[in-house]
């Protein structure tokens, strides 16, 4: 039903610009900016080979590395310990008001000469939060009870997640201000492009890792099994 809703919504709303929506004839068409795939290649190459956007690759694909595990792995780990699935998905619910207002809020900071200033400011509170979540998984069993979790833990959980996107959207928004700034207007669309694909790779591989290492990382006791440590999937299944 979610998704018919908004697939009826999507459809009706692009529909209404394609017959409403009249382009500006008076306006002279810009210049393409490259030809073909080739010249688009050539292109990027001939960016990403700058002193000044190699240094910045280099920050935003290891920028995230800090706080991966706590982002990717702190829902599964809550799920472990028994806080239900449904729950963790309606605790998104509230989130989503504050994902629309944030990204207005927080521009404001980054629409000045020096827009990374945001983003390196809220980095600290982020590697903070990582640890407030390891906070909540080693929580977890503790105030559990037959009923579930009490009111007070999933509020303390809220107000974290709360928190975790004010952050999160800080640093997300100051790059994406850093990378419209910096990209050079000829061949913006081709410059955002592959400054926001770095971006996204850096968010993206220390998150495929985290979760890589979580079962070697992860120690397990067999019980009834003297001198068998579980570390390995084989001995598990032993």
């Amino acid at each position: 039903d979610f998704l018919f809703f908004w697939g009826a919504v999507f459809l009706v709303t692009t529909t209404l610009v394609a017959f409403l929506k009249k382009e500006n004839e008076e306006l002279i068409p810009a210049k393409e900016e490259t030809k073909g795939i080739t010249d688009t290649y050539r292109l990027l190459f001939s960016i990403i080979k700058m002193p000044a956007v190699l240094t910045f690759c280099l920050l935003i694909l290891t920028s995230k590395i800090g706080f991966s595990a706590a982002d990717a792995v702190t829902g599964l780990k809550l799920v472990e310990e028994g806080v239900p699935k449904e729950h963790l998905a309606l605790l998104a619910v509230p989130m989503v008001p504050l994902q629309i207002i944030l990204p207005l809020v927080i521009s404001k900071y980054t629409a000045g000469p020096q827009p990374l200033n945001t983003f390196y400011k809220a980095m600290p509170y982020r590697l903070l939060l990582g640890l407030e979540f390891a906070f909540l998984v080693w929580w977890a069993p503790k105030v559990k009870h037959e009923g579930g979790f009490p009111v007070y833990y999933y509020a303390v959980v809220v107000l974290s997640y709360a928190l975790h996107q004010i952050s999160l959207y800080s640093m997300y928004v100051a790059i994406m201000a850093f990378n419209a700034k910096v990209s050079d207007p000829l061949i913006g669309g081709t410059y955002m492009t592959l400054l926001n694909t770095v971006s996204n790779l850096g968010g993206n591989w220390p998150s495929t890792v985290a979760l890589w290492l979580v079962d070697p990382l992860t120690v397990k006791e067999c019980a009834g099994a003297q001198g068998h440590t579980c570390a390995t999937a084989a001995a598990t299944e032993v």
